[in-house]
């Protein structure tokens, strides 16, 4: 008998089959393969060989942490405020003036209504300062004196951050929270002492010398000045040798159209007047929203006073003509800007 095929040891083996010797020979053996296949590994080779030759280029963001969301400036500076708060890292002058508080609290509600609201044009920025002290010396107005915030937001915004300093009325001052946010935003009391240091010190002063005759005149009397005082806007100018710059604001006088004064309530509540418009007191606090008037403020041109040196106070002539000289500009500035007025709200 032949003897069986074993064909797990992957040899071939010897049998007969009809009387011949037959050997069995691998189908696919080394050297047998197919064409197409062969082939294909031929090309699977190479492609691997290649692949592994070729640069490793990471996924894009597999093996990177996720950029992180920047600040905007607003919540950049609100951040810087509130730690500044918390450890006490600020400063405030002599006068109590809180510049950072000034910029990040009270200067951006001032500013929508400067923008929004009044929509408020300036002329003659150029004749701002960017340094040094300067006296600007303006027209009073509107029952709500509005119009001295409103002037501050242009001097700030205008001059590329500089704060105007106001002198204020001791009412101000005497005033519950008033006096004190007064104080913080930079504000003191109109005294030539106080001016005078400000002045010197290079910084941009405010003055409404009409007072409380200007910004509680009868809606009949609007754009008229009134009377500026003895001048002593012009002997503390004199004495710093720092020029004046007159400012004409329109629109302010038509925020709330004083029709009347109830003086007993006035003296109730220690005013210098308590007014009636065409809104107040018969509707209330709705009342006392101003008018979206349409404003314009103009920065004049400085009149020099270094020139006359600071013995020149104690000469009421010039005194008395350099104050004439700047009241005689604001006014006229006044009547040129309200010929050329076309509409109380759309100016």
């Amino acid at each position: 008998m032949s003897r069986p095929y074993d064909l797990d040891d992957g040899e071939s083996e010897a049998g007969t089959v009809g009387g011949a010797e037959a050997q069995v020979i691998p189908l696919h053996g080394p050297g047998r393969e197919k064409p197409a296949a062969a082939e294909a590994r031929r090309d699977l080779r190479e492609e691997g060989a290649a692949r592994a030759d070729a640069p490793v280029v990471a996924f894009p963001g597999a093996d990177q942490p996720a950029p992180e969301e920047p600040l905007s400036d607003a919540a950049r500076s609100a951040l810087g405020f509130i730690r500044d708060r918390l450890t006490g890292d600020y400063t405030v002058d002599e006068f109590g003036f809180d510049a950072e508080l000034t910029d990040a609290v009270f200067l951006p509600p001032l500013r929508a209504l400067y923008k929004k609201w009044f929509r408020v044009d300036t002329f003659g920025v150029e004749n701002l300062p960017a340094a040094g002290g300067a006296l600007l010396v303006s027209n009073h107005s509107g029952t709500v004196p509005l119009d001295s915030l409103m002037t501050a937001v242009a001097v700030h915004d205008e001059t590329g951050g500089r704060h105007l300093r106001g002198l204020g009325a001791d009412l101000v001052f005497q005033l519950p929270l008033v006096g004190s946010f007064a104080r913080k935003s930079g504000q003191t009391l109109a005294c030539n002492a106080d001016a005078e240091r400000l002045l010197r010190g290079g910084e941009l002063v405010g003055v409404w010398p009409e007072g409380f005759k200007g910004v509680g005149k009868p809606f009949s009397s609007r754009y008229k000045l009134q009377r500026f005082g003895r001048g002593g806007f012009v002997s503390a100018a004199l004495r710093a040798g720092v020029p004046i710059i007159p400012v004409s604001v329109i629109g302010a006088e038509e925020i709330y159209p004083k029709l009347g004064d109830i003086k007993l309530l006035a003296r109730m509540f220690g005013l210098p007047y308590f007014p009636v418009t065409p809104f107040f007191p018969h509707f209330g606090l709705l009342g006392a929203i101003p008018l979206p008037t349409k404003w314009s403020i103009e920065f004049g041109e400085p009149i020099p006073t270094d020139a006359y040196g600071p013995e020149a106070v104690d000469d009421p002539m010039l005194v008395f003509q350099l104050t004439d000289q700047v009241r005689e500009s604001i006014q006229q500035t006044l009547y040129r800007r309200l010929s050329q007025r076309k509409s109380v709200f759309r100016g």
